[in-house]
């Protein structure tokens, strides 16, 4: 972990404390990061940003005010403090506000186990472009593609270090390594797009380039001359790539924030089913090489293993300290910021009980329905669950895929849509929300 990140953030702690503060909390960020996007075969762009940004929250009572910068100068650092301390004596009253009690702070602050940082070199911006060339030029090779709309490789190097004046003082290297190609199939008003990508905290774990725009070139051509889907109530199934938007739903109807401000429609659901029987929501931030993995909070709280849903029972709220106070609850170690603005309860890793059965199978078993691939706009009513989307994909006729459709429009209600999900078992590990196509049935489609 870099020095200077830590001095940083306690050079604005003393800076705090001159300032009048009563007590405080600093974060620094340092980011790196450098992407190559080609077309027709030559190099269409290529970016290289980085820079470090410091943030400071100040706490006066049960007031409190963010400032941020990225001019890392001592002046600069005494006038932000300066300013958040005026700034917090006329800020309004939150009984949420505090920082953590040191008894509750995370031991271990080392987050080598879960091995976030890439220890090898930054890729060279000539290998990058020849991966997005491969990808480029798998796509193309597709029948029925007719051009590559990009594709794309980046790498991002990123250091966090988060310090208060509680006695916390912690930090984390992540890196980022990705993968991703846009194919158009069709020509004109016909055209249809699609895409695939991947990414991976080590670059080896990449899969194969080529891989990558095989597939995304495959999606694209089977979405030539689709159709209008038939009005009327069908099974659906979410396929693997979009599910995991559906359970978000769910995720941010249980959100700290959301629960406190009673404008959830999962407020009065603790403690009762919102997923079928047999199905587990749980969230794991200790996962290894996984993005969103972490070992402490941004409130220096350490992070945990934890089943938010049980056999398909809602168990747990998701809460930062001040969402927790207010509750009368204790904080799950999901507090989340950036330099700029006060901690607020955010997700990690989340994994859904995968079924037994493909997504073919499923498939088959439904027999006539919606295969959704793509889902476009969103109208969700945050405090009745009303469910509606506009969405494109396949149509099932005979258990098998027909034809592909678009224009449709979905609708529903979350509470009663979740309960009567089944999950199938494709989800793809990898990833930070390792979700698998899901199957909700009686679902109100607009088309046709």
């Amino acid at each position: 972990m870099s020095e200077t990140l830590t001095r940083l953030t306690r050079d604005l702690l003393l800076a705090a404390e001159r300032a009048g503060a009563e007590a405080a909390d600093a974060v620094a960020i340092t980011d790196m990061a450098v992407s190559i996007d080609v077309r027709a075969g030559s190099l269409e762009q290529a970016e290289r940003a980085e820079g470090t940004e410091i943030g400071l929250r100040v706490l006066i009572g049960r007031r409190q005010a963010c400032v941020s910068a990225s001019d890392l100068t001592p002046e600069t650092m005494a006038q932000m403090a300066e300013r958040a301390v005026a700034m917090a004596r006329e800020a309004p009253e939150d009984p949420g506000v505090g920082l953590a009690d040191p008894d509750d702070l995370a031991r271990d602050r080392d987050a080598g186990a879960l091995d976030l940082a890439d220890p090898g070199a930054e890729p060279a911006p000539a290998a990058l472009q020849d991966a997005a060339l491969v990808m480029e030029a798998a796509a193309r090779g597709v029948a029925g593609v007719t051009q590559v709309q990009a594709a794309s490789a980046s790498y991002g190097y990123r250091e966090v270090h988060l310090a208060a004046t509680n006695g916390f003082s912690g930090g984390y290297a992540r890196t980022s390594n990705a993968l991703s190609a846009v194919a158009i199939s069709g020509e004109g008003t016909g055209m249809e797009r699609d895409y695939h990508g991947e990414g991976r905290i080590y670059r080896a774990d990449l899969p194969d380039p080529a891989e990558i725009g095989r597939i995304a070139g495959t999606r694209a051509a089977a979405l030539q001359n689709p159709r209008r889907a038939k009005t009327g109530a069908y099974p659906v199934i979410y396929d693997e790539r979009v599910a995991s938007g559906l359970i978000g739903h769910l995720v941010m109807a249980i959100n700290g924030s959301a629960i406190a401000r009673g404008s959830s429609w999962a407020r009065d659901l603790m403690g009762a089913r919102v997923l079928p029987e047999g199905i587990d929501l749980v969230e794991n931030p200790h996962r290894v090489r996984i993005a969103g993995s972490r070992i402490f909070d941004a409130e220096g709280l350490p992070t945990s293993r934890r089943a938010i849903v049980k056999d398909g029972v809602l168990k747990e709220w998701t809460l930062d300290l001040a969402t927790a106070r207010k509750l009368g609850l204790s904080s799950t170690g999901n507090a989340a910021r950036g330099p700029s603005a006060p901690p607020q309860p955010g997700i990690t890793n989340l994994e859904l009980t995968q079924g037994t059965q493909s997504r073919e199978a499923l498939m088959a078993e439904i027999g006539t329905g919606l295969l959704v691939t793509s889902l476009i706009g969103s109208t969700i009513n945050a405090n009745t669950g009303d469910y509606s989307r506009g969405a494109s994909g396949f149509w099932i006729e005979g258990g098998e895929i027909a034809y592909p459709v678009n224009g449709i429009t979905l609708a529903g209600n979350l509470r009663e849509m979740l309960p009567r999900i089944r999950p199938a078992n494709d989800a793809r590990t990898h990833l930070s929300r390792v979700v698998p196509s899901l199957l909700v049935e009686g679902l109100i489609l607009a088309g046709d």
